[in-house]
């Protein structure tokens, strides 16, 4: 009798699978025979471990969440300033973003626009998702304004939201087929806010 791999490892593994999929495809359009092959698991294991197709979204948006707030505070404590931060999120954005053949965006907005506040469970994981990342632009703005570099005049909430939100349409322009020379105008133009 040989030993399968831990179901945690397992677990994760799927997990993963399933949020590359709803990230690329959307909730409505991931069928549930298309997780199942995704994620290498029969309809029995995947009701056992995940609940539902419903439960298994919210668990990927959770997981999304955490793997790209990890990700971002992370590159805020190893760069240089926290203006760099904000202008390397941006630049960062449009390399990764025009290497890619499809574009996924972010799971996070992506969900929002599907969703659109139908879905109390979604939407109540959707505007963590946002209040968090308000959070992390919120400390690089503060960082920047104590280092000079970012107007101490601004208010930094306010301006960590516009930042957020010229993000989210920023991944939408790139979706819609912008060039990178017009995305980077939209940048110059955005980071302007923060002198």
């Amino acid at each position: 009798m040989t030993i399968g791999r831990p179901r945690e490892f397992e677990t994760e593994e799927a997990l993963e699978a399933a949020m590359n999929l709803f990230w690329r495809k959307g909730y409505e359009t991931s069928s549930l025979d298309e997780l199942l092959q995704t994620m290498s698991l029969s309809k029995s294991s995947f009701y056992s471990t995940f609940g539902s197709k419903h439960e298994l979204f919210q668990k990927c948006i959770t997981h999304y969440r955490k793997m790209l707030e990890d990700r971002l505070l992370e590159n805020l404590e190893q760069e240089k300033s926290g203006r760099q931060f904000i202008e390397n999120l941006f630049f960062d954005l449009t390399k990764k973003e025009f290497r890619q053949k499809d574009l996924k965006g972010c799971l996070i907005m992506n969900s929002a626009n599907e969703f659109a506040q139908k879905d109390l469970p979604v939407s109540t994981l959707v505007s963590k998702g946002v209040s968090n990342l308000v959070e992390i632009l919120l400390k690089a703005i503060k960082q920047a304004q104590n280092e000079g570099n970012v107007s101490k005049n601004k208010n930094p909430r306010s301006l960590a939201r516009y930042l957020l939100t010229n993000i989210c349409g920023l991944q939408t322009m790139l979706k819609a087929g912008i060039k990178q020379t017009e995305a980077k105008e939209i940048i110059r133009e955005t980071l302007k806010a923060l002198d």
